[in-house]
């Protein structure tokens, strides 16, 4: 199973033994403000998605392993936007951690795992109007606003990417296969 490292990243594959990590972050309703909190037995319904997901598609969430203190600091990856074809970034990250470009470099990695090893031609995201940092995110990896739409039960703003407009930068990027 593919792993990716950043410079203070490691992207890997969840394993059954996460189910603590994600539920900690999961549980957390300042972490999940802009999602929904899940339960115990919610957040191992995910932990099994997540497995399942990259076994179908060669593609899904990453647990975000910070490289100094080897702690899973959030997930972060691709899946299907609810009820369509199209492809989602997602991801969710422990609060200690915001605000230190973390979110900007492991979404930078899983867009290049997106573009150059599943050959994806378009990658969207969508967060509520109200979150200002998945939007600047958005922003700095290159994708442009497109519409405003309703997914997940929430009214949303959506942005997109396609390969050929994506300007992918020469931050570090270790593919393990």
């Amino acid at each position: 199973m593919p792993e990716i490292e950043t410079a203070r990243l490691r992207l890997r594959h969840f394993t059954l033994d996460d189910l603590d990590d994600l539920y900690s972050l999961y549980s957390d309703a300042e972490v999940m403000r802009y999602l929904s909190p899940r339960n115990r037995e919610q957040t191992q319904a995910s932990l099994h998605k997540h497995i399942q997901h990259w076994q179908e598609h060669n593609f899904g969430m990453w647990a975000v392993i910070h490289k100094d203190s080897g702690k899973i600091i959030g997930r972060c990856g691709l899946g299907f936007l609810e009820n369509t074809p199209e492809v989602e970034l997602g991801y969710v990250f422990n609060k200690s951690y915001w605000r230190m470009g973390l979110g900007t470099e492991a979404s930078v990695a899983t867009l290049k795992y997106g573009f150059w090893q599943v050959n994806l031609d378009r990658i969207v995201a969508i967060a509520q109007p109200q979150n200002i940092a998945s939007i600047r995110i958005f922003e700095k990896i290159g994708m442009k606003y497109e519409k405003d739409g309703h997914f997940y039960n929430f009214d949303v703003v959506y942005y997109a990417v396609a390969r050929p407009d994506w300007q992918p930068d020469d931050s570090l990027y270790i593919l393990r296969l």
